[in-house]
């Protein structure tokens, strides 16, 4: 069975063909810069090599539209005909308290998937808009949707609350989330696998670190804690993004950043930007991609030696607090990007970790560029391992799991 599962940005789409009989990635790639002037194409096969041109893709539908033509074309194409697929699984990022696990889209889905855009004004509406595009280029294919907050929907009140008064989660369902689920839940199960544990009797901490990142408490399978909030703002110091700040500072900076007659919706929008697009690894370094702020500490650089500093510090905090909500840890799981490629920040976040026994083979793990392998050092309490994550796939997964139904 052929399963096409898409991420859709609001200015991009990233795609997977996969056969599920092996679990096979048949095709795979990107459009950038839809709407505007000139994008990119990216496509890739088991019988192609990647190629990559320039286009111009007005909106959502005519880029699904080309990735199908290519997927079904003659030359270069993977499949003869596009009603070879058989469903479409799709990354959705916010199913707020209306979604636990994957669904069928219907009617009511779409509704419910619509009335969450005010919580991610930037991902629903563009997921949206991949859903209804779908929908009308393959009609005999089942639509499915997987959330980036279903997997943390298992946390309890103590954790997703927010200490502020209670009528604002009553009235507008303020509180944790959580993003990354389903990297979060892939890489759990893994690392569970790998290191021959029962998954569902076991403490496992996920980090899944790249320009967006958080951390996960993950107990007897089930998500109790993580660092990613009512925004994927919260948490972690990342690319971009501040993570944790005292609401105080951000005040008294907006009073005296504000300028003469500037509405309220303009400082605001400011201040979002700021801590979105101006904050973390970027605000502090002038890098927000962590192998640039690695090679200029290696040149002295003293901005980016802190803004390491700072970015290891912030993890090893949440890996502290999480081993201590439950009383303990087995696993501890580095992925994404950064997580699964640099050597030099797994190494300063598990530095003096091992008063909770944690100890990894400092060999192995210089070694280890974005491969499966446990890093641990023989006879460490703690088992620490790299995960690759693979969100395309759970989703994948789930969609056809849903099909078997």
């Amino acid at each position: 069975m052929k399963i096409l599962v898409l991420n859709c940005g609001s200015s991009s789409i990233k795609y997977q063909l996969l056969e599920m009989d092996k679990e096979q990635v048949l095709a795979s790639g990107a459009i950038d810069r839809i709407g505007l002037s000139i994008g990119e194409f990216k496509y890739s096969s088991l019988i192609h090599e990647k190629v990559s041109e320039s286009v111009t893709i007005s909106d959502h539908e005519q880029g699904i539209e080309l990735i199908l033509s290519k997927l079904i074309n003659p030359i270069d194409g993977i499949i003869k005909d596009k009603n070879e697929i058989a469903a479409v699984g799709h990354r959705i990022v916010h199913g707020a308290e209306s979604f636990s696990d994957s669904v069928i889209i219907t009617k009511d889905v779409l509704k419910s998937v619509e009335a969450c855009s005010e919580l991610a004004p930037l991902h629903n509406p563009a997921n949206l808009k991949g859903i209804h595009a779908t929908t009308k280029l393959l009609p005999k294919a089942i639509q499915c949707g997987t959330f980036d907050t279903a997997f943390h929907q298992t946390m309890p009140a103590r954790a997703f609350l927010y200490p502020i008064p209670f009528e604002y989660y009553d009235k507008y369902k303020i509180r944790k989330y959580g993003f990354h689920g389903s990297s979060h839940k892939f890489i759990s199960h893994v690392a569970a696998e790998t290191l021959g544990f029962d998954y569902k009797r076991c403490k496992i901490i996920t980090c899944h670190l790249g320009n967006g990142a958080s951390v996960a408490a993950i107990e007897n399978g089930k998500s109790i804690d993580t660092s990613m909030g009512f925004t994927p703002l919260e948490g972690l110091m990342m690319g971009t993004r501040s993570g944790n700040l005292d609401l105080g500072a951000l005040l008294f900076i907006m009073r005296k950043e504000s300028f003469p007659n500037e509405t309220v919706a303009e400082l605001l929008k400011r201040s979002d930007d700021m801590l979105n697009k101006r904050s973390g690894m970027i605000g502090i370094s002038g890098f927000s991609d962590m192998r640039d702020a690695i090679e200029e500490s290696k040149k002295g650089n003293k901005k980016t030696e802190l803004a390491l500093d700072m970015y290891a510090y912030r993890v090893k905090k949440f890996i502290g607090s999480y081993a201590a909500a439950m009383n303990g840890v087995d696993i501890i799981v580095f992925s994404g990007g950064i997580g699964e490629n640099s050597s030099p920040v797994r190494e300063a976040i598990c530095s003096g970790l091992d008063f909770m026994g944690v100890s990894i083979d400092t060999e192995k793990n210089s070694k280890i560029h974005g491969e499966l392998m446990d890093i641990s050092k023989s006879g460490s309490k703690v088992k620490t391992i790299i995960v690759p994550t693979n969100e395309e796939l759970v989703i994948a997964r789930e969609t056809l799991a849903l099909i078997n139904k």
